[in-house]
């Protein structure tokens, strides 16, 4: 079974709550009949009643009708979220009759529905650019506790699983973030470990990247990547984590064993932190493309709430995937808090 087919399967039946502002654009409205009809979650449509009722006749699309549809202009729970809004953005000015109209737009809606306990994620960015999909995200949803940034992971899948998890890895931060302090890079890694449990499905080693393995060169690039690590083992110390590691020492067991003896993650890492955007970015459309490794996201990590960003180029398959993938952020992240509060009370 792919991986992706396993994802679908994680997310049936789960009962997660996904909103999908742009719930009158064509490919959203196919994916998502196909989710309803599949059980991956329970899908909340944001757009005219009438223009989506019309046009899931019109493509024959008969799960629609166990959608939660909702009027952004229109609808019961347009003042209790806008005073909502009103209240959290007041330091930056905004009023009642603002945050009335900013929750006519969709993408506003969408997240606020997220904050207020009536959805537990979103999937949006078919018909609209990431910045204007995250900057409601950012503004409303923030960063979940523990946290103080985001990061972008992608799930690499390889034919050859010589690497990895069976041919499964996770890469990150390869969206987000420039310049990763070391609080941020430690994050990414905690973040990352999330990532492959929720959504890849298999126990996460991390490694953490550099031009040097274990002191091999000195510089202040390096001794951030060995900074992070020491805060990751600090603050998650049930997680498998190394550093600083080159990524052949990272992956491959012979190298692994020569350079870091006796780690439980050189040379079998399946999870791969860069210590910084453009080595991330570089990184994963290289091995995208010479590869022809699967590369499954951006998914977005770090946020109090699963928000992810489509690619205004994608497929109602892609968009399928997202929702399961969102869907099982979202069931995670409950049972990583269940988990705290059990800890908190033992």
């Amino acid at each position: 079974m792919d991986l992706i087919s396993r994802i679908r399967i994680q997310a049936k039946d789960k009962g997660a709550r996904i909103v999908l502002p742009e719930g009158t654009e064509e490919r959203t409205l196919k994916a998502a009949n196909e989710a309803i009809k599949a059980g991956l979650a329970q899908i909340t449509l944001l757009g005219s009643p009438v223009d989506i009722s019309n046009k899931a006749e019109q493509w024959g699309l008969k799960e629609i009708k166990n959608a939660i549809i909702i009027d952004p202009t229109d609808h019961p729970l347009k003042l209790e979220l806008a005073e909502s809004l009103a209240d959290l953005r007041r330091s930056k000015g905004l009023e009642l009759h603002q945050a009335l109209k900013l929750i006519e737009d969709p993408l506003y809606l969408g997240v606020m529905l997220i904050k207020k306990g009536y959805a537990d994620g979103e999937v949006a960015g078919a018909d609209n650019a990431t910045g204007d999909v995250l900057r409601p995200a950012f503004q409303i949803i923030r960063t979940a506790p523990g946290f103080s940034a985001v990061s972008g992971a992608f799930i690499m899948v390889f034919g050859n699983k010589q690497y990895g998890e069976e041919g499964i890895m996770i890469f990150a931060d390869c969206a987000v973030n420039p310049d990763p302090s070391v609080v941020e890079l430690a994050e990414t890694a905690i973040a990352s470990a999330s990532t492959a449990r929720n959504i890849a499905g298999i126990e996460p080693r991390i490694a953490m990247l550099s031009f040097s393995t274990k002191g091999s060169a000195k510089h202040p690039k390096a001794d951030k990547v060995i900074e992070a690590t020491a805060l990751v083992r600090q603050l998650r110390p049930d997680l498998r984590v190394d550093g600083e590691l080159q990524a052949d020492a990272a992956i491959v067991q012979s190298i692994g064993i020569k350079k870091s003896p006796g780690s439980a993650v050189a040379g079998k890492a399946n999870v791969l932190v860069f210590p910084s955007l453009e080595t991330g970015n570089i990184a994963y459309k290289l091995v995208q493309r010479l590869a022809g490794a699967e590369a499954i996201g951006p998914i977005l990590q770090g946020m109090a709430a699963p928000i992810n960003d489509l690619s205004r180029g994608c497929s109602v398959d892609d968009i399928i995937n997202l929702i399961s993938i969102t869907a099982n952020q979202a069931i995670g992240l409950k049972k990583e808090i269940i988990e705290h509060k059990e800890k908190i009370h033992l």
